[in-house]
């Protein structure tokens, strides 16, 4: 993870957001005197999102962790696709 300077960012604006793209690297822009901010990829965002969306609801966040558990128990088994 990188940390820039706010003039830091300014100034270098293409290389930041090429090395977060290209790189999947998060940076934080360091903002004197205010809140620091993050620049992630958008895939990465899109992921967050739709964690916390799914983590949301409390039936939900029981059943996923639940699902968790038993398969990292090995508690697993397959089931055939049905093909329409």
């Amino acid at each position: 993870m990188q940390v820039v300077s706010m003039t830091e960012a300014r100034n270098n604006f293409k290389a930041i957001f090429d090395a977060v793209f290209l790189n999947n690297e998060e940076v934080i822009i360091h903002r004197k005197g205010r809140e620091n901010v993050v620049v992630i990829p958008f895939d990465e965002y899109n992921s967050i999102k739709e964690t916390n969306y799914l983590l949301s609801s409390a039936k939900n966040r029981e059943v996923l962790m639940r699902s968790l558990k038993d398969a990292r128990e090995g508690k697993v088994f397959e089931k055939d696709l049905i093909e329409e």
